[in-house]
């Protein structure tokens, strides 16, 4: 990319931030906002030794969750541009991994690639796209785990990763069950992931706080302030998930009523602890004013929040105000050149971050956040 070329890009991404808080017309912000998710996923296609820093070994796995989720953003943007390249690069990793899964058989993070290879199915046809999907999902509805959802301590033989044990998996796991059941329309798949969601979501959500343990090893524990520990990028990781399930329903599911009002229920909490510079904190109850910004987790939200107000689901004004300014913190953590900082790194719950940190889940989830927020300027 030349130097003026990155001047354009880095310019665009400011005057996104500029018209949110100015309240522009969204004519003039669609384009801005696709020509931002442009520059972070050529910049992550274009450094795949650099999209992990600091480096972790997981994070460049093709079928990993990491990358993983980095392609689930690229699907987004691949609807919404007008570059074929974008789609083709999943069609062509898809191909190059034989539209397979990763090799753990119940671990959500394994199938996380499930989501990718389904929208490839959805638009070419092409049965063995979904295969492996298929096979490795009707083999977990025969052997239907029903261990403990308890967190064994770090270190010990624990098999509670054979269900959804920990939050991060309602985002890894759930939205590919349900896009399956729509694809072959077949329901078992749908059943399967309501009953372990439900499961989950009984052990893992405070009802008075309306949020997310990341798991239940976090259950009695307390940050410096005396606070519950909520994660943010867990809590986002749900909050996401969310959407991405409630989008593969038809309106008259009877699955419907519970994802949404658990929904609804996330996103009048997670509105209310946007800090003033529209990032949310690694730790969402962190009561310090000096905390770092955070943008996988902010990345999330504001996706969420994006979505739940382009379809009417958050009518309040507050959320439209929330996703701007989302959004807006989001565009500043973007160098000039599209690569995205301040992503915390792959982790088990809150963490430090630094500017210079990224990886290829954040850039995923600044795509989904970027899709969120031009489907809502383009219906205005």
């Amino acid at each position: 990319m030349t130097g003026k070329s990155q001047g354009r890009r880095r310019i665009a991404i400011a005057i996104t931030f500029f018209l949110a808080c100015a309240g522009a017309a969204p004519a003039q912000m669609a384009p801005q906002i696709l020509g931002a998710m442009e520059n972070v996923a050529d910049w992550e296609l274009a450094h795949p030794a650099g999209a992990s820093l600091p480096p972790a070994p997981d994070a460049m796995d093709p079928l990993g969750w990491s990358m993983g989720t980095f392609y689930t953003g690229l699907t987004a943007l691949a609807d919404r541009s007008g570059h074929a390249k974008y789609a083709d690069a999943i069609f062509a990793l898809g191909s190059r991994q034989g539209w397979k899964l990763g090799p753990r058989p119940f671990f959500a993070d394994d199938y996380e690639v499930a989501q990718n290879w389904i929208w490839a199915f959805d638009r070419k046809h092409d049965p063995k796209m979904i295969a492996a999907v298929r096979r490795r999902f009707d083999s977990i509805i025969a052997a239907n785990p029903s261990g403990s959802l308890l967190m064994a301590p770090f270190g010990s033989s624990t098999n509670c990763f054979q269900r959804w044990c920990w939050c991060d998996a309602l985002f890894m796991g759930p939205p590919a069950w349900a896009a399956l059941s729509r694809a072959t329309h077949d329901p078992k798949y749908l059943v399967y992931a309501d009953k372990e969601y439900h499961a989950t979501a009984a052990l893992l959500f405070d009802k008075g706080e309306a949020l997310f343990y990341r798991d239940s090893s976090f259950f009695g524990q307390r940050g410096a302030d005396g606070e519950k520990i909520f994660w943010s990028r867990g809590n986002g990781w749900v909050y996401a998930g969310l959407v991405r399930i409630l989008s593969q329903l038809p309106s008259g599911s009877p699955s419907r009523s519970f994802y949404r009002d658990l929904y609804l229920k996330m996103s009048r909490r997670i509105v209310a602890l946007q800090k003033p510079n529209g990032y949310w904190a690694s730790s969402l109850l962190a009561s310090r004013h000096d905390t770092t910004p955070e943008t996988s987790g902010t990345g999330l939200f504001t996706f969420g929040l994006a979505w739940g107000v382009k379809t009417g689901l958050l009518k309040d004004p507050t959320y439209r105000r929330a996703a701007d300014r989302g959004w807006g913190a989001l565009t500043r953590a973007v160098r000039k050149d599209g690569k995205l900082g301040w992503v915390q790194q792959g982790d088990v719950g809150p963490n430090a971050v630094r500017a210079g940190d990224t990886q290829p889940f954040g850039a995923g989830a600044f795509l989904l956040a970027g899709a969120a927020m031009y489907d809502l300027m383009r219906q205005r």
